[in-house]
């Protein structure tokens, strides 16, 4: 429903911060959203930044400006807080893309498996996973799980595929795909790389294969960021969603940053369209009202949070490059209820 009409002549920025303070609202924001939800955040991060915020914020509110399974992961974590998500239709493709019913019957069929899950799920299929992960923290994870563990990774086969090349590790790939990352087209990748001679490509994992190839870093959106601020150029291609570049031009006015094309030769058609749905005008009503209210059931909250207090604690492991660190950390399958 569109809202800018309603609330004409209304200053929603200083609307927002009344209730923000009126609330004791904490304003958290994924990179993928639109430039003036990120510059009202409290905090603007990757999906494991912003579940160590939303876990340790002492606010009576959590105002989520992302997609649905981050604000039911900021609901899990705290379950004593309210948390809203500005649009209610703020899905996933990979979270849609992987049915609980249909999850659990795959992992009952491979029993000998443990699931290491990416974050963009649903609640549910949190609650039948072993340990969740994030882009950042996968590979951190994937070290410190024994050699001989057979291992399920959904719901992205992308993110899952880079793993198995980058690690040697074998997963069984549940084959979800982000619509955004599969919009990349590297016939146009190409031809913006020949107009910029000696431009990196930093890109998301969660992109294609064919993509990563062209790649000069693959990492999460925070490790993108990074990467450009540390790189000694001026121009950098950016193979994920757009969006993330006004964080980029924020913090590095001198340099430069391209979107990477999709088939039409234009970045903006890699825009998410879930994230696309949380405005200002749904924020401040979301605050007004504190609704939409992100509720889950106590005993679901309670399994799927063994999978993210897994994923918290072993994203903060130190393990040592290239080994399993001192200890590799033995999980014991979930089964059944």
């Amino acid at each position: 429903m569109e809202l800018t009409n309603s609330f004409a002549g209304l200053d929603l920025r200083a609307e927002i911060e009344r209730l923000r303070k009126e609330r004791n609202a904490v304003i958290l924001a994924h990179y993928y959203q639109k430039p003036e939800l990120q510059d009202l955040a409290d905090f603007v991060g990757d999906s494991l930044d912003l579940s160590r915020k939303a876990q340790a914020t002492d606010a009576d509110v959590i105002a989520f400006c992302g997609v649905r399974f981050m604000a039911e992961t900021a609901k899990i974590l705290s379950p004593d807080k309210i948390v809203v998500l500005p649009d209610m239709d703020a899905g996933c493709s990979l979270e849609d893309s992987c049915p609980p019913d249909q999850f659990a019957a795959f992992r009952a069929a491979h029993p000998d498996h443990i699931a290491l899950t990416y974050i963009n799920c649903s609640t549910e299929v949190k609650a039948l996973s072993d340990v969740i992960v994030t882009s950042s923290s996968a590979e951190t994870i994937l070290a410190q799980l024994p050699r001989d563990q057979k291992i399920i990774f959904g719901p992205d086969r992308n993110l899952g595929g880079y793993l198995q090349r980058k690690t040697g590790r074998e997963l069984l790939l549940w084959p979800g795909v982000c619509i955004v990352h599969e919009a990349f087209s590297e016939t146009e990748l190409m031809k913006l790389k020949a107009q910029n001679p000696g431009a990196p490509v930093a890109a998301h994992p969660e992109c294609p294969a064919v993509i990563l190839d062209h790649a000069d870093y693959v990492g999460s959106t925070r490790g993108i960021l990074e990467f450009a601020n540390a790189m000694p150029g001026e121009t950098l291609i950016v193979a994920t969603e757009p969006h993330i570049i006004h964080q980029m031009e924020k913090a590095m006015p001198l340099k430069n940053f391209i979107g990477a094309p999709g088939a039409d030769g234009n970045c903006n058609c890699n825009i998410c369209p879930y994230m696309a749905l949380n405005t200002m005008e749904k924020l401040y009503v979301a605050l007004r009202d504190l609704t939409p209210r992100i509720e889950i059931e106590e005993g679901l909250r309670v399994k799927a949070k063994k999978s993210l207090d897994a994923m918290l604690s072993m994203a903060s492991a130190t393990v040592g490059q290239g080994d399993l660190g001192p200890t590799p950390f033995r999980v014991v399958p979930v089964t059944g209820d």
